[in-house]
């Protein structure tokens, strides 16, 4: 059987099921898309809380109006992002709500390096990850 180490985010391991992809894109990308202005992605960085407080409880149904930013790449089947570099992103339904909160924490204060992500969990609050890490680690209901 070939065995494949998965990624681990603070010693939280991803799901089999959903594969984290290892590449990077850049905040000029986002500012150029017009996305995020390039000065509102470095005041999101710069300003944001650097620890998800132990404790707080995540409400699935409070992300719900919070995962504008994420569905965009991360609801896409088969999405490709194609800045620096063509790579495919990640489907984040499912992965433990301990590994997406270890991830946002970890983009939030630099200790992930994705320039994209950085911006985006940089303006998270403790209460927005805790949610979004409840919402995205539940099992995705059918329509």
């Amino acid at each position: 059987m070939n065995a494949r180490k998965l990624p681990t985010v603070a010693g939280t391991p991803a799901r089999a099921g959903a594969p984290i992809a290892g590449a990077w894109t850049s905040t000029l990308a986002l500012a150029l898309s017009g996305v995020v202005p390039a000065a509102l992605a470095a005041a999101m960085v710069l300003l944001a809380p650097q620890a998800v407080a132990q404790g707080t409880k995540g409400d699935p149904k409070a992300a719900e109006a919070k995962i504008g930013a994420c569905i965009g790449c991360h609801a896409i089947p088969g999405y490709k992002a194609s800045f620096p570099m063509v790579y495919s992103v990640p489907m984040i339904h499912g992965q433990s709500a301990k590994y997406i909160e270890n991830a946002l924490t970890a983009y939030r204060s630099g200790d992930r390096a994705h320039p994209t992500m950085r911006a985006i969990a940089g303006s998270l609050s403790d209460q927005d990850i805790a949610d979004l890490a409840a919402y995205y680690g539940k099992p995705q209901e059918k329509k």
